[in-house]
């Protein structure tokens, strides 16, 4: 019998006073098997809960009394307790098969599991998608869900996931709006696949089939130098802008219909375009922000807003999913611990140090529009650093896929007194991607939060003052 694994126990909590402890394997709540923390959270809010336990290769009954909805006060080693379900998808496209070898095992894997997508906005393709799942979520009010729509027209999509059931599997996603769910859908497109033409009938598609979505957001596939398909390649500046034309002009026809724009182009399209970014407000409330749609916009207006003293809003606020709703559901992927704040490395540099914000190469045309404005608002000298990713290669540029190594490369020809700005999401639990911890890097460098706000406080020397002391 499986279980989950208690990490942590919140002092004071009615867990702590029950005598769990951390190490403990949980196995089932009220009689009740545990099946993941969706199920857990309703099951633990009961005030008279019943926990079996493992300790030590020996079970036990454990009952904890507590107020109605009082949290029992424990993190869990894991969102599923009875398995992940994998994606049987074998899409051309997908970055996992583009990653490089001897990398952590648990960027290996593929999930095509409803319940990440309601935990941590995961995208789905629901060929895995059953009638008894349907059942739960519209039950238990599992919205809201994120949906890899691809195309509508089944042939193409069957062909973009090589699976049959993707030809199919898209009923679900009305019976899911029929049903009153939030969805929010995307498209991956692909040159000479998807686009063009393709991207116009399934916008279409979404009208004619699926007008409740709540978003869909368009972007583009990354190709790793560690890809195997020969068909799959990088989007050209032409074609980037042929997408946002598609995606412009759906937006309107859409606000003409329906009442709001629906669809969006990533911010990654108008960047290889070399096209303005929208205003923020085209975003209407950034809902696929981590998603890299608005991000850029709002990345920008979080650092005006910032250096003219104006509050700024919560846009970069991760939204997607219900991680901070669920008790005891790991921080996994985006929210994963990050080390924001602190300064790492053989020694600290001063708070007049020279200053440079390090980014991929997408993030210097980000910064690009206000790094005059950052220089203004410093005392010292501000510059970007972009960090080229030749650990991925391909059309790799985002700031999140920045390596140790790569980073560890561009700091070791830098200047010893600078002060070398990091955006935390290069981490997840502490480490880079390929596993290369902060502290082996060749110069100290200070992790800032990847808010606008965060980094004018940084440059301020805010941030810095706080870290000294």
């Amino acid at each position: 019998m499986s279980g989950a694994r208690v990490v942590s126990v919140a002092p004071a909590s009615p867990a702590e006073g029950a005598g769990i402890a951390v190490g403990d394997e949980l196995l089932a709540l009220n009689g009740e098997a545990l099946r993941d923390v969706i199920r857990y959270q309703t099951q633990a809010d009961e005030p008279w809960v019943e926990i079996d336990i493992r300790r030590g290769g020996v079970e036990q009954t454990i009952t904890v009394e507590k107020g109605l909805g009082e949290p029992l006060g424990l993190e869990l080693d894991g969102a599923v307790f009875d398995r992940v379900r994998t994606c049987d998808n074998h899409c051309p496209f997908c970055f996992i098969h583009q990653l490089p070898k001897g990398m952590r095992r648990t960027l290996y894997m593929k999930d095509d599991d409803y319940r990440l997508s309601f935990l941590y906005g995961n995208f789905t393709t629901l060929t895995r998608f059953t009638e008894a799942d349907l059942e739960r979520v519209i039950t238990e009010g599992l919205s809201p869900l994120y949906v890899s729509i691809h195309a509508t027209d089944p042939d193409v999509r069957s062909t973009l996931l090589r699976n049959q059931r993707g030809a199919t599997s898209l009923r679900w996603l009305s019976a899911l709006l029929d049903a009153g769910v939030e969805v929010h859908g995307q498209v991956v497109l692909c040159p000479d696949i998807n686009n063009g033409e393709v991207l116009s009938d399934t916008l279409f598609g979404v009208l004619d089939r699926f007008p409740a979505l709540a978003t869909l957001g368009v972007v583009p596939l990354g190709v790793s130098d560690h890809h195997h398909e020969p068909t799959m390649r990088a989007h050209t500046k032409e074609e980037a802008a042929d997408a946002i034309d598609r995606i412009e002009a759906w937006q309107q026809m859409y606000l003409d219909l329906l009442g709001r724009r629906l669809v969006y182009a990533s911010d990654e399209f108008y960047l290889v375009a070399e096209r303005p970014l929208p205003a923020l407000d085209a975003y209407d409330g950034c809902a696929q922000h981590e998603n890299g749609i608005g991000m850029a916009a709002t990345f920008q207006h979080e650092v005006r807003a910032a250096l003219a003293g104006q509050p700024v809003g919560d846009a970069s606020t991760p939204r997607s999913g219900f991680f901070a709703w669920v008790e005891g559901a790991p921080a996994e992927g985006y929210r994963a611990p990050r080390a924001e704040g602190l300064t790492i490395g053989r020694r600290r540099p001063r708070a007049d140090a020279p200053i440079a914000i390090v980014t991929g190469v997408y993030g210097s045309q980000v910064l690009a529009p206000v790094l005059d404005e950052l220089a203004a608002a410093a005392t010292v000298p501000v510059r970007v650093l972009p960090v080229d990713n030749t650990f991925f290669g391909g059309n790799t540029a985002v700031t999140g896929l920045i390596t140790g190594a790569d980073l560890g490369r561009v700091l070791e020809t830098e200047p010893e007194d600078h002060r070398f700005l990091v955006p935390d999401v290069v981490l997840s639990n502490g480490v880079f991607l390929d596993g290369v911890a902060p502290d082996a890097l060749p110069r100290p460098v200070e992790f800032v939060s990847t808010t606008g706000t965060a980094l004018v406080d940084a440059i301020r020397g805010t941030r810095a003052e706080a870290v000294a002391s």
